[in-house]
């Protein structure tokens, strides 16, 4: 989908000066391309305003100037709130015909499961009663998806995956902008989920596609079930979840990650490779590799045992 861009600035009741160019998406300021929108919402970004590749950029009128004379500034004070109204230009639209697939050898498909248009299906692939198959969605050889299995629009599948139960990928990031008044629009999510090969997930577990780009679940990760993996997340290769597991929006954990039940990230970080966190354990800034970790703030876990003990000693003393 390509509009002008003065289409979409009319409709964002935004005056801009320049050449009207062809817009085909949304991207970050560091990967938008030259028929790409942008936006600057947030001053750690500021470095990346001089070197975007963008035609366009929703951004205050303060620091408008850094950026260069090719890239057209559309300015707002609410850069956000626009980038939720000009998500809403390429949303995948939804289309509910079924269409017939292009399946490999020695498939075994039950006759219960949906396809969408343009679905790619490798050989020798299994997919069990009641899964639905989205647009544009590829699947890997040797893959084994169990029933009631959903994949969303342009999910990418690698090959020896196993996908059990009731789990959902490609669904929508949670993301809104907030209007002054407390209104919540919502930002379409216009990315993708990328599974590449030998990637087993539990059952019953929801990763969501990306914002912009790709939510990407690397070679030889194992999910467990009931797991929460926000959009735009990046597991690295080999990385074993524990069940009740949730990654918050722009995560990025490294190879080789354990993260115990119930443990959970913000979003926005980085946890390093080699790098084991305890149960329950709740991650609020990034963290360095070869290290385990536990507790809430999540810490090191010699101190962590330190300060429980000190803890239980305070109790049992004041109890006398």
């Amino acid at each position: 989908m390509t509009y002008k861009l003065s289409e979409i600035t009319r409709k964002l009741d935004i005056d801009f000066n320049g050449k009207d160019v062809d817009i085909d998406g949304i991207h970050t300021l560091s990967k938008a391309t030259s028929t790409q929108l942008s936006f600057f919402t947030d001053s750690r970004y500021v470095s990346e305003l001089s070197k975007t590749k963008a035609a366009a950029v929703l951004i205050d009128e303060k620091h408008a100037p850094l950026l260069p004379k090719r890239t057209i500034a559309l300015i707002t004070d609410e850069a956000y709130l626009k980038l939720a109204y000009a998500s809403a230009f390429f949303a995948h639209p939804i289309i509910t015909k079924q269409r017939v697939p292009k399946l490999g050898e020695h498939c075994d498909i039950d006759q219960s499961v949906y396809f969408g248009n343009s679905v790619t299906v490798g050989k020798n692939v299994t997919i069990m009663a009641g899964c639905y198959i989205g647009d544009n969605v590829t699947i890997g050889e040797n893959t084994r998806i169990y029933p009631n299995v959903t994949l969303y629009h342009d999910t990418r599948i690698g090959e020896h995956c196993i996908i059990h139960a009731g789990s959902v990928l490609g669904c929508d990031g949670y993301g809104f902008a907030h209007t002054k008044e407390g209104e919540h629009i919502k930002i379409h999510q216009n990315g993708n989920v990328v599974i590449e090969d030998h990637v087993e997930i539990g059952a019953n577990c929801t990763i969501d596609r990306a914002v912009f780009g790709s939510t990407v679940i690397h070679r030889g990760t194992k999910l467990d079930n009931l797991i929460q993996i926000a959009h735009n997340c990046e597991i690295g290769e080999h990385t074993l979840l524990a069940a009740q597991v949730g990654l918050a929006g722009s995560t990025i954990l490294q190879r080789n990650v354990v993260m115990g039940g119930q443990s959970a990230t913000a979003g926005h970080l980085e946890i390093g490779a080699f790098t084991t966190i305890a149960g329950k354990s709740g991650v609020t800034k990034s963290l360095e590799g070869k290290k385990t970790y536990a507790g809430f703030p999540a810490m090191e876990i010699k101190l962590w045992r330190k300060m429980q003990a000190l803890l239980m000693r305070l109790v049992k003393h004041r109890s006398l």
